[in-house]
């Protein structure tokens, strides 16, 4: 399933973000795409700040392009918030045990396509499309039916935001 949405500034971005981290549970994996400056760092961030939220945590969540993962143990998950943009190999994935996280964490991905074929099949796609300075078009798509709520969430919630 394909569904599109307009975020006309970050304050809808954080919308979204908010709206998938109130949504996802262990073993849920976001793959973030888009061209650099995109948003997918900031989505990232957003995402991992409200979830720690939940728990009265405030910390610093910086992006992994250099350390590659950055692990959030949040009570009885963790997130893990990989940013993939400068592995070399797919072979570097089984180094960074990522393929674990995938299945007992929630997993936010930067820069999927460097995965090659071993994204999980039920993750959801974020595609973040720069339309002007300050406004994206957020892209998701889906396969599997766990996420026909959260895209019925997002379109909701972003209406309320937006003054639809």
């Amino acid at each position: 399933m394909r569904r599109s949405f307009l975020l006309n500034n970050t304050v809808d971005t954080e919308s979204a973000a908010k709206c998938f981290a109130e949504v996802a549970v262990a073993g849920d994996t976001l793959l973030l795409q888009g061209q650099v400056g995109a948003g997918k760092t900031d989505f990232a961030r957003r995402f991992i700040q409200n979830r720690q939220g939940e728990f009265g945590l405030i910390e610093d969540v910086p992006s992994p392009t250099f350390t590659l993962i950055q692990t959030y143990d949040l009570g009885l998950v963790q997130i893990w918030h990989a940013d993939l943009y400068r592995l070399s190999n797919v072979d570097e994935l089984y180094e960074l045990g990522l393929e674990a996280a995938f299945d007992d964490a929630i997993s936010l991905v930067e820069w999927p396509e460097r995965m090659g074929d071993q994204a999980p099949e039920d993750a959801m796609r974020l595609h973040l499309e720069i339309t002007g300075e300050n406004t994206r078009v957020l892209h998701l798509e889906w396969s599997d039916s766990k996420w026909d709520t959260a895209g019925d969430m997002i379109a909701m919630m972003l209406n309320e935001v937006q003054g639809n």
